[in-house]
């Protein structure tokens, strides 16, 4: 207990007084706390400090473990020295004052040594002196630029329906941030979930701090080479997500409701009679009885498995709504299951808490408690049994109305026994979790699909996210993708926004724009809430039905290149739309105003996002050559320019030298191709790498080879390409191969001597292409780059070397 006397005085750890060396770190007491510090990696070096007798960790975020034998370990009379391959931390005896720095003794990051850890009451802090030249990048689901430098933030997950695009805080919670400075980069992840406040220089030129309101100081620091580094170091550190269903990287419907039954199938049939793609359609809180999670309303569903069936046999998938508030009602087994069973969160005297929500007054399952989770998980067979697909789960903050639930509130908290003071942050991502075992429980082999509005630090472990409840204006568009940029910086992959704004009536225009970049998101949701106009592809006249249906027609031709770095990013942890920050992070062009929206999608093309009013908008195009997507036209990076955007061309750039793998259109993804494979080589330097991956995308069979996966090489400067053999059990679903060649110029003039080489193989020549364009030339006027030709293979069973004279 901390002394009255001490409450309004700021307490430091004082000086060190004794030490331990241990196989994994140092761990000792200082006159007011205790410490330890753990090698994780090269990489990665945990902090603890504790003003209690024992420490006590988040048991949520974190699931590896510290590793013996990675550090060399010195000490003087002043200092103690802890060094690995990647990093030194020096830690003072005097005052417990911590420094990071490169093996070559290059400052990254230092404590203020006047007040670096203290202690303010409960309150916990940590404050580094600011470097010159200091930006900072990350910290998830935050609003504003790219640069959080100059600003301070808060972590509590909060309901904020239509939240202003500076607002501070929203639903989710992610305390990892990447601070840039002197060429140099480091992350640090404060793995605390009480509400915790991030400092980055707001209010003064002296330091950044980061702060709890109560618990431990347990922080990871991180260094390595480069940003992308960094995010593959933290998410090592908090889990990587697994490969989600295939379906899910379609196109997806929803709305603030659809019901009855005859809407919903009226709504996939018109899908299907316009021929524009679509895979999942979700089902909000109409389709409950009277808002009561594992219900369908007997009225306006009368039959919902009959209903599913049919929307399956139309290839759509279906996703269900899952809110946390369990109703109090007598007559409702799962409120009387949950209170037999104590598997409510409660109040001191062991009441079980309610809350108003949708449904009326509501219990909370305390998804912090085992107990609790395997129940929820095996309620999700009432929808496994109806065929559904996946599931959203939503106002999982917790949200009630009034938004400020009672601190008082008891959290099992893994047995710890806690308040909601230090549960509330990771409750939607135990919620996310539990959802993604009982959908494991009962799919019998099939992949999971969770989306979700709240979370924690690994939340990408277990559930895709999306950006809650936005509004229909070209600001939020723009501040959504800044969001999605951030939580892929912060090890959040899978995440979306509602195209087209949930709150408010969305125009054609901003439509039109907000589908284009949908396209290029890892989420593609179109979404929208009751009372509001509709927001259906087709309901805003034939000119946008027209420019969305392109758009989502080359979504599913770029699928073979999308699942591809959706792979990639499950291995890596890196983001599959990233933000130039992680690319060219000392290009201080990158954090400008204009262009901190811009963001590489499957690391081939460079996305603009602008606004649906601007028929021009400036450009910087990085360092290196791009290709203008529509017509391939090079442009020359390291530059600033103006580029013209009418809606129907969003402007999008290909990276020189990116080998981009598409394939013809489908309906939706259970629906098969034509089977040819069409790889697109751009012109650049150096060797190209793509790497080409399918499974079954439905099944866990991956984890035991059931894949296909083989690496794409270009030599750029010996105009080799190479396929590699594959690797694998699983049969490849295409048979051909058509490579076209974009910007070789003269150069292209011997496809026709490979040709002539590869007559054998029954190889022919193509003159011209002319499906490269997304939007077909009846409908848009397009001119194909004269020098673009193609190269038709069969889909090789081995490795194959194919040379350019």
């Amino acid at each position: 207990m901390i002394p009255v006397t001490q409450q309004h005085t700021i307490i430091s750890p004082g000086p060190i007084r004794n030490w331990e060396v241990t196989p994994y770190g140092i761990t000792g007491h200082t006159e007011d706390a205790i410490f330890a510090i753990q090698v994780y990696a090269d990489h990665t070096i945990r902090v603890q400090v504790s003003r209690h007798e024992a420490f006590s960790p988040n048991p949520y975020a974190v699931i590896a473990k510290p590793v013996s034998g990675l550090f060399e370990f010195r000490s003087s009379p002043d200092i103690l020295w802890l060094s690995t391959k990647k990093m030194t931390v020096t830690i003072s005896r005097e005052c417990f004052s911590l420094s990071f720095a490169t093996p070559q003794g290059k400052v990254l990051c230092e404590d203020d040594p006047a007040i670096g850890i203290n202690w303010l009451g409960t309150e916990v802090s940590c404050y580094k002196k600011l470097q010159p030249w200091e930006k900072f990048i990350g910290l998830g689901e935050k609003t504003g630029g790219l640069n959080r430098w100059g600003k301070a933030y808060t972590n509590w997950n909060t309901d904020s329906f239509g939240y202003g695009i500076d607002a501070d805080p929203l639903y989710l919670s992610v305390p990892f941030y990447i601070g840039l400075n002197g060429g140099k980069a480091y992350g640090i992840f404060f793995d605390n979930p009480h509400k915790s406040v991030f400092n980055f220089g707001a209010s003064n030129n002296r330091f950044s701090y980061f702060s709890a309101e109560d618990g431990d100081l347990d922080y990871y620091f991180f260094h390595e080479d480069s940003v992308a580094s960094i995010i593959q170091a933290y998410t090592q550190l908090t889990g990587r997500m697994e490969m989600p269903p295939l379906w899910s990287l379609g196109y997806q419907q929803c709305r603030y409701s659809y019901y009855p039954d005859r809407e919903v199938l009226r709504l996939a049939e018109t899908f299907r009679e316009k021929e524009i793609p679509a895979d999942v359609i979700y089902l909000d809180i109409h389709h409950m009885e009277k808002y009561k999670v594992f219900t369908f309303d007997g009225k306006t569903f009368p039959d919902p498995a009959a209903m599913i069936k049919s929307l399956k046999e139309r290839g759509f998938k279906v996703v269900v709504i899952l809110d946390p508030g369990i109703k109090n009602d007598p007559n409702y087994a799962p409120y009387l299951e949950g209170i037999e069973q104590g598997l409510f969160i409660r109040y001191p005297d062991q009441v079980p808490y309610e809350g108003h929500v949708w449904p009326g007054w509501c219990a909370f399952p305390d998804f912090t408690n085992p107990a609790a989770r395997a129940w929820w998980a095996n309620k999700l067979s009432f929808y496994s049994s109806l065929g559904v697909d996946g599931f959203w789960t939503d106002m999982n903050e917790p949200a009630t109305w009034g938004q400020h639930m009672p601190n008082i509130i008891e959290f099992h908290f893994e047995g710890e026994q806690c308040s909601h003071r230090k549960a509330r942050n990771i409750y939607g991502m135990q919620m996310a979790r539990s959802t993604r075992e009982g959908s494991l429980q009962h799919a019998d082999n099939k992949r999971p699909f969770v989306l979700s509005r709240s979370g924690y630090a690994g939340i990408q472990r277990d559930a895709a996210v999306w950006t809650g409840d936005n509004v229909a204006s070209d600001e939020h568009m723009l501040a959504g993708i800044r969001l999605v940029n951030s939580l892929g910086l912060s090890g959040v992959s899978f995440s979306g926004f509602d195209v087209g704004g949930f709150a408010g009536n969305t125009n054609p225009k901003l439509f039109a724009r907000w589908i284009s970049l949908g396209a290029f998101s890892p989420l593609f949701r179109a979404h929208s809430m009751i009372n509001s106009n509709d927001s259906e592809p087709w309901s805003f006249g034939e000119e946008v039905e027209e420019i969305a249906k392109n758009y989502i027609r080359l979504r599913y031709k770029l699928l073979p290149t999308i699942y591809a770095a959706f792979y990639k990013s499950c291995s890596s942890g890196l983001p599959v739309a990233k933000s130039l920050a992680i690319d060219y992070a000392f290009d201080d062009r990158v954090f400008q105003g204009p262009f901190d929206n811009q963001y590489l999608f499957c690391d081939k093309f460079l996305v603009v996002p602008v606004e649906s009013f601007r028929p021009v908008t400036k450009v910087f195009l990085p360092e290196g050559k791009w290709y203008y997507l529509f017509n391939s036209q090079p442009v020359d990076g390291n530059q600033v320019c103006y580029w013209e955007c009418p809606l129907s061309y969003l402007p999008v750039f290909v990276k020189a030298g990116s080998i981009v793998a598409l394939q013809e259109p489908v309906n939706h993804t259970g629906e098969a191709h034509d089977g040819i494979l069409h790889l697109h080589v751009y012109h650049g330097s150096g060797t190209s790498n793509h790497l080409h991956y399918e499974d079954d995308g439905s099944t866990l069979d991956y984890r035991n080879n059931a894949y296909f996966k083989r690496n794409l090489l270009f030599d750029h400067s010996h105009k080799v390409l190479i396929f590699e053999e594959s690797r694998g059990n699983y049969k490849s679903k295409f048979h051909t191969v058509k490579i076209y060649f974009h910007g070789f110029g003269e150069n292209q003039a011997s496809v026709g001597e490979v040709m002539k080489k590869l007559e054998k193989e029954d190889v022919s020549f193509l003159d011209r292409i002319s499906d490269f364009d997304p939007f077909p030339d009846n409908r848009h006027p397009y001119h194909q780059c004269e020098d673009t030709r193609t190269l038709t293979i069969p889909h090789p069973p081995a490795k194959l070397t194919i040379t350019l004279h």
